[in-house]
């Protein structure tokens, strides 16, 4: 058999935790072959190990069967091998156009030249359906648009061996479908993919192998055509995974989040663009309610407006009665708001701190963890210590891990963990799950879910069709900055849903709810 890849007997160690035991994959011409295993099994590392980010301790990386070293990045694209990687690397304040062509760059006379890039960059972008503004900055853009830049970045390459880390974390269900369909293309066309993923439904969809890693080491590698999602996500987490939600039905209590009539305006270039108008809902104690909606249709700005990341145009917010519209992000904090946010590099965590310190971002300054101006330390690692034992938080060095050297797994549960274990009234959930494992997952629905039951409300926005009918109470769908529909998930089929988030919703019946 010729392999495009051999990874033989891979080794990487680093500070307290060995990230790949001895493990070896091998990657024919022209196949998916999936890369499966929980938050922290080392998969990330391997394919960093691949493309020449991290040298292994011990191993043998074979590309068409000739052993090379990975010295870096550069040495991996001459080999053409590309990566998007799960947290992007994109340069936020060029242009897309600017970060696809980033070290490919044609000069004459010390000039940049672009028009032949704009050209190869707009015919791949239509080619594989791709659709971006090669002019907009990397900063203005949605995580899903930066995820299109990293796939354009790898195809103006020409690179034959592809590795997704993590591709659909981010992605709309209809974005997911469309790069399941180019990567699917993209084999056809002979290349190869080594596609990291959480998710089993993608790896039915698309992957002829898959192999599984537990805890930095190898499992095994089946064929995926005739194994079942339960028996690789057994493989997976070493149990078996319960992949419905219990949740039983109950009355909802008094309102906690009222929304009033808020607007959300931004200014581009001297005209004002509305991006949410006139949304009004409310949230009880003891139930779940969730936006559902394509990304881009206003939910991102519409939790800004309510946490006070942005400012509301017009409008009110109210938190167990209160007018908290103009009130600061601490005071929200402070007075019953949690919020596990979109992006938690961004709002979420400061990397470059350590977990015990992220862990108490928001509380650091109550009488708990300081006194007379100093911290706590012994009060703040073992509250850490807690939070990591209760989620499974893994981390190479326990609580003084820098943050940002862990999984984006990790990550995610180290910010889950700090805002539901807050005293709060009301929690904000943003794709709590992004980037989670199966197991991981299944403790985060029935976290939710718990919290439902001890009379917290929920504000729930994904992306996740299934985490929505499965966690939901109500469903609010917002379109074009509108709410458009408010649906009972057991009278509705993931199909309607999917055609209201589409705004192919059904007359009369989205205009009665817009009133």
């Amino acid at each position: 058999m010729d392999y495009v890849i051999e990874m033989l007997h891979i080794t990487k160690k680093f500070p307290g935790i060995i990230a790949n035991d001895d493990i070896t994959i091998q990657l024919k011409k022209g196949e998916i072959h999936a890369l499966l295993g929980e938050n922290g099994a080392g998969k990330s590392t391997l394919m960093s190990v691949l493309f020449g980010l991290y040298q292994p301790e011990e191993g043998v990386i074979k590309v068409k069967g000739q052993e090379v070293k990975m010295k870096g990045p550069l040495d991996a694209n001459a080999l053409g091998i590309g990566m998007v990687h799960q947290h992007f690397k994109l340069v936020h304040n060029f242009t897309v156009l600017q970060n696809i062509v980033l070290g490919m760059e044609t000069v004459e006379k010390g000039l940049l030249k672009m028009d032949d890039a704009r050209k190869k960059v707009m015919e791949l972008s239509k080619r594989y359906n791709l659709f971006i503004d090669p002019d907009a900055l990397i900063t203005d853009i949605t995580v899903g648009m930066q995820q299109r830049v990293e796939i354009l970045k790898m195809l103006y390459r020409d690179n034959e061996i592809m590795i997704f880390d993590e591709p659909t974390a981010v992605l709309t269900p209809q974005e997911i479908d469309e790069l399941m369909a180019i990567m699917k293309n993209l084999t056809d066309e002979g290349k190869s993919i080594l596609f990291i993923t959480h998710k089993l439904n993608e790896i039915k969809a698309v992957a002829d192998r898959c192999s599984v890693l537990r805890r930095g080491k190898y499992i095994g590698t089946v064929d995926v055509a005739s194994t079942s999602k339960d028996q690789m996500s057994e493989m997976m987490v070493g149990r078996k995974v319960k992949l419905t939600v219990d949740k039983a039905d109950r009355e909802p209590g008094d309102v906690v989040l009222e929304v009033e009539k808020v607007c959300v305006d931004a200014r581009q270039e001297g005209h004002v663009k509305k991006l949410v108008t006139d949304v009004s809902f409310q949230v009880r104690r003891g139930e779940i309610v969730c936006i559902a909606g394509i990304d881009g249709n206003g939910q991102t700005e519409l939790v800004q407006a309510i946490t006070g990341l942005r400012p509301a145009s017009s409008g009110t917010v109210r938190v167990n009665g209160e007018d908290v519209t103009k009130k600061s992000i601490r005071y929200k904090n402070t007075h019953g708001l949690a919020h596990i946010p979109e992006d938690r590099h961004k709002h979420g965590l400061v990397l470059d701190y350590n977990l015990a310190y992220n862990a108490v971002l928001q509380q650091y300054f109550e009488p708990e963890f300081q006194h007379g101006g100093f911290l706590r330390e012994d009060k703040i690692y073992s509250y850490a210590d807690k939070l990591i034992a209760n989620f499974d938080i893994r981390s190479g060095e326990g609580a003084s891990t820098i943050t940002r050297s862990m999984s984006g797994g990790n990550q995610q549960k180290v910010i889950v963990a700090r805002e539901i274990s807050r005293d709060h009234d009301l929690l904000l959930a943003v794709q709590p799950t992004r980037g989670l494992d199966v197991g991981a997952i299944e403790y985060i629905h029935s976290e939710l879910v718990k919290q439902r039951d001890n009379g917290s409300a929920i504000l729930l926005v994904s992306l996740e069709l299934d985490e929505v009918m499965n966690l939901s109470d109500r469903i609010l769908v917002i379109f074009e900055g509108h709410i458009v529909a408010e649906l009972n998930p057991k009278e509705v089929t993931v199909q309607e849903l999917g055609l209201y988030m589409a705004g192919s919703k059904k007359e009369g019946e989205a205009d009665e709810k817009k009133e």
